[in-house]
């Protein structure tokens, strides 16, 4: 048992912030089962030709995505002393697979170059204090509001992944996007592990009981597995015929041990897009690739410190410039290595919720990362209806924040709105933030009280409104 004062406690700061060693290892194992998705759905994010003809390949991709996140959460963890883990960003990888996808003649190095590129200048600005000036600038209400916002968020993640809240196909006479489960019904096993997992965790949250959010993991993959050996479920989409009542991405069962393949280290090439694109086309590629990532970061970050109890009374992050520090080499690495960067993970709050408040939780997670590049069965033998519960249940932890904004106030109460309703409907952080900055420097010139705000939240406003308008821009100059 560790000892109060021991060096391990001194340095992580464990007992100071209300943890103890048993809590952080619970909730680095639990934020690892909740995002360990990552290592499977990258490699399909990432896994079409480029103009060459060439592909990453689905091994390489998977090897890199865990060596990777594996390496910078330890890193977040040793360094920034958090419990905020890192991975591949949902979002930005889309974006780039996108972009490879539909531009002539530029290949997947030359679009992990632009992703390091951003990174690099996404350090620099650390370094000069930038963005933590502007993290600073941000008023408490958008800040609480961000939280909120994360917190419907993660449960969203939560919800659609387990099935729960399916997309209605795009049909004549459809009326609403989102439905429940499959037509209306809730069909399948997958989703009864789900409904399990959920009530199982709530009974243990409301009864206090100790690592229920990783009991409730632990119980909902242990059924997993009993169902997929008994029943050969499958999972929803094989790569040829989709099954709706499937599991969601990963089916449960033991895929034997796998050597991994290293081989994209140092594949980017940092200024090739300019090369095939042009300067102007790639500078708007990297631009926005830029914002996205250095306000999801910001934005997580609030959420995740908030709902860990680690800001204090003035609204400051311990060790933030550590936090964007890590961050920012997240991109750098990440576009290095040729998995897109890698960015601080919502998923995180299920470590949190677990009780996690250090970065030794963060380093049992990168560990069970590296772990994974060689024994797959450490991803494959949890889906993601065994973990949509604690995401749900996190979720709500972090919406109950919503009390703190003053709704009397519209200059920060439609804001704050917009930013906590745009990021699980547009599944999107940035995007949330981008209407709530704008909005709130908007109402407040309305309202004749400019001078209120932060030279800082111009900049900012402008940025995004530059950000929104990139495709009008991008159409004007012909570039797809």
């Amino acid at each position: 048992m560790l000892k109060r004062g021991s060096a391990l406690d001194r340095y992580f700061k464990i007992s100071e912030r209300g943890s103890n060693v048993s809590r952080e290892i619970r909730g680095g194992f639990a934020t690892f089962f909740a995002m360990s998705y990552i290592v499977v759905l990258n490699p399909l994010i990432l896994s079409g030709p480029d103009s060459t003809g060439a592909t990453l390949g689905f091994p390489a991709v998977a090897a890199v995505t865990a060596l990777v996140a594996g390496i910078l959460t330890i890193l977040m963890g040793a360094w920034a002393k958090h419990p905020f883990a890192l991975a591949t960003g949902l979002g930005v990888n889309a974006f780039v697979a996108v972009t490879v996808a539909t531009n002539p003649g530029l290949s997947w190095p030359d679009m992990m170059g632009l992703v390091m590129l951003s990174g690099v200048t996404m350090l620099i600005l650390v370094l000069t204090g930038f963005r933590t000036a502007v993290f600073k600038a941000v008023p408490e209400g958008l800040k609480t509001a961000i939280v909120v916002g994360i917190g419907l968020f993660i449960a969203l993640i939560g919800l659609v992944n387990a099935g729960f809240v399916r997309r209605i196909p795009d049909v004549a006479g459809t009326t609403v996007p989102v439905g429940l489960g499959f037509d209306g019904k809730l069909l399948g096993w997958p989703t009864l592990v789900f409904v399990f997992g959920l009530i199982l965790t709530i009974a243990l949250v409301v009864r206090k009981v100790k690592g229920a959010i990783l009991i409730g993991i632990v119980a909902s993959t242990i059924l997993s597995v009993i169902l997929e050996a008994t029943l050969h479920i499958g999972p929803s989409f094989d790569g040829k015929t989709h099954n709706p009542q499937g599991w969601s991405l990963v089916a449960p069962k033991f895929t034997g041990w796998a050597a991994p393949d290293l081989s994209l280290i140092g594949k980017a090439n940092p200024f090739g897009a300019f090369e095939h694109l042009g300067f102007v086309a790639a500078t708007l590629l990297a631009f926005v690739i830029l914002l996205s990532i250095f306000f999801d970061a910001m934005g997580t970050m609030v959420g995740l410190a908030t709902e860990a109890g680690t800001i204090d009374k003035d609204g400051n992050i311990p060790n933030v410039d550590r936090v964007l520090q890590v961050d920012a080499l997240g991109a750098i690495i990440g576009g290095g290595a040729s998995v897109s960067s890698n960015q601080i993970y919502v998923e995180s709050g299920a470590g949190i919720g677990e009780g996690a408040r250090t970065g030794l939780a963060s380093i049992v997670t990168g560990l069970l990362f590296l772990v994974a590049m060689f024994f797959t069965p450490l991803i494959n033998l949890v889906p993601f209806e065994a973990v949509a519960p604690a995401l749900v249940i996190v979720g709500f932890m972090m919406v109950s924040q919503v009390g703190k904004i003053d709704w009397q106030d519209w200059g920060i109460a439609i804001p704050a709105f917009l930013t906590f309703t745009l990021m699980p409907f547009t599944y999107s952080i940035a995007n949330g933030l981008g209407a709530g900055f704008i909005t709130f420097v908007l109402i407040r010139t309305v309202q004749g009280r400019a001078r209120e705000v932060h030279p800082l939240m111009w900049v900012v406003a402008a940025a995004f409104l530059l950000f929104f308008a990139i495709g009008p821009i991008e159409a004007a100059l012909g570039i797809h």
